[in-house]
């Protein structure tokens, strides 16, 4: 059965959805993008997520075209119209289709496009040994804040990665850690868990907060600040976070082990924690 999108004001099969070659996304990578997770048929904080989707939509200059009572609306639609108890949904909103010229058309109605998927949860195997990272010098532009879908750089970062037969890339800019290239990056050292701060550098992660949050509540300490990468490698313990792939541990660094080269006991904490906030928050009662 063909996935069932959204397209400007219309619920179609997939395989009917076509957008005009002059759409400001296509020829500029003029818009931007949400990734929201689903649970049990539940956006997972969607209050957050619309957020952080206004907050790009002002970083590009882009009006929002829904109120949040219209995206709740559409995003719930959306959700019935597909298969999966659990699903991501990602939504994609351009400038819209215009001559091409640089500078902002006017009167132009914006592009928005919403499609669902099934959420593959992490294996468990990967949670139990962990996953392989490279570190790559971070090249991108100076506003990471910004979930823009002109992802080239990112893409890039990524397949250095896949080339190396690791999941992640891990950012470095100007020898300070960032984020990975599809993920947010969190160290261990000394029991107490490392993270970036959310600047212009980094994307400001759901899950990020997510995992802070626990921590916060589960007396795991924390700290926010800028780590070098020689700090970063010698780490007790090395985590990768993101909407989809949850909160994972990275035991592999450029080839060398990351303290043991196993998952360590905050990973364990951590991922029991959020597990069960999965289970009873995030999801919908029995």
């Amino acid at each position: 059965m063909q996935p069932i999108v959204y397209l400007n004001g219309q619920f179609l099969p997939l395989d009917q959805a076509f957008v005009p070659v002059l759409d400001r996304g296509f020829v500029f990578g003029d818009g931007i993008y949400e990734v929201v997770p689903v649970y049990s048929r539940l956006a997972f904080r969607i209050e957050e997520h619309l957020h952080r989707l206004q907050h790009s939509l002002d970083g590009i200059r882009l009006d929002n075209p829904f109120s949040r009572e219209q995206w709740i609306e559409l995003i719930e639609e959306l959700i019935a119209r597909n298969d999966g108890e659990d699903q991501y949904l990602y939504l994609q909103l351009t400038r819209g289709v215009a001559k091409r010229d640089h500078a902002f058309p006017k009167e132009v109605t914006p592009t928005v496009f919403m499609m669902s998927s099934l959420l593959v949860h992490p294996p468990q195997a990967l949670v139990e040994t962990g996953v392989a990272a490279v570190s790559v010098v971070d090249n991108r532009w100076d506003r990471c804040d910004i979930k823009a879908i002109s992802l080239l750089p990112n893409v890039l970062l990524r397949q250095t990665a896949v080339d190396h037969q690791a999941a992640e890339a891990v950012m470095f800019r100007d020898g300070i850690l960032t984020e990975g290239s599809a993920s947010n990056i969190f160290f261990v050292e000394n029991g107490v868990i490392m993270a970036p701060p959310k600047d212009n550098h980094m994307l400001p992660g759901i899950t990020y907060d997510l995992v802070l949050e626990l921590a916060d509540a589960h007396g795991m300490p924390y700290e926010i600040g800028k780590y070098d990468q020689e700090r970063v490698r010698r780490a007790d313990e090395l985590w990768m976070t993101s909407s989809t792939r949850e909160v994972l541990p990275i035991t592999q660094l450029d080839g060398q082990p990351i303290n043991n080269g196993k998952p360590g006991p905050l990973f364990k904490k951590m991922y029991a924690l959020y597990q069960d906030y999965k289970a009873h928050v995030m999801r919908r009662p029995d």
